[in-house]
């Protein structure tokens, strides 16, 4: 390996890892969904490894399918730019949705009091709509199945964009295996990180109990998301 190739392989980890640690898109949404749905540990790094392999792919392929058409990599920083806008808006869209839900299940949530009269007695009771018909796997309405799919597909169209400027050294100079090294030291770390601050964020929650938000949980997780979707829009995290 030349020192050039070492100094990119390492300069690779370094802002995978930094890249990745200060955009929150790649690990607030997975953080706010395993709270909101009471995910446990295993299922959340399961399919936030999932989506860091996905959001991985994307640019993978298009660096690898430019180099092999001839295409200087430097022109296609712009499909990377059009695949970034086109997430933000994407997850400002999920976020909007899964907003509006969460807000309709706190109503629902909410108590009331109604009153019985019967035999010269009046007495009242508090319930909710939603808890006095709730399944007991799952509450009315809710996409289980589905949002796992969502975060997934917005992940795969979300670019990696400093893996492309990366690659233009070892394919200027026709380094295959040194593409190969950057894309897979990059990917590596790149995931790592993702699962890791998702897990330590995780268990630091934990610890905070916060009752008074449970009913407001969607809502909050809707929050996170569509923050994240406007801070990718806006500050270009």
């Amino acid at each position: 390996m030349t020192p050039e190739l070492t100094m990119l392989t390492v300069s690779a980890a370094a802002i995978a890892f930094v890249h990745t640690l200060l955009g929150p898109d790649h690990y607030l949404p997975f953080v706010a969904m395993a709270k909101a749905r009471n995910w446990g540990l295993g299922k959340t790094m399961r399919i936030t490894l999932i989506c860091g392999v996905g959001h991985l792919a994307g640019s993978v392929a298009l660096g690898l399918l430019g180099i092999g058409l001839g295409i200087h990599l430097a022109s296609l920083t712009w499909l990377e730019g059009l695949r970034a806008n086109l997430a933000a808006w994407l997850l400002i869209a999920f976020g909007l949705a899964y907003l509006a839900w969460g807000l309709r299940q706190a109503w629902r949530r909410r108590l009331h009091t109604h009153r019985h009269h019967h035999d010269g007695f009046t007495h009242s009771h508090e319930h909710s709509h939603l808890t006095e018909h709730r399944h007991v796997h799952a509450e009315p309405g809710q996409p289980r199945a589905l949002t796992p799919w969502v975060i997934f597909v917005i992940f795969v169209l979300g670019p990696c964009e400093p893996l492309i400027p990366l690659l233009m050294y070892p394919a200027a100079r026709e380094d295959l295996a040194g593409v190969l090294l950057v894309t897979l030291v990059f990917g590596v770390i790149t995931v790592l990180t993702m699962a890791v601050t998702v897990a330590v964020a995780l268990l630091g929650l934990k610890a905070v109990k916060l009752k008074r938000l449970e009913p407001y949980s969607h809502v909050l997780a809707g929050s996170a998301i569509l923050a994240c979707g406007l801070g990718m829009a806006l500050l270009g995290w």
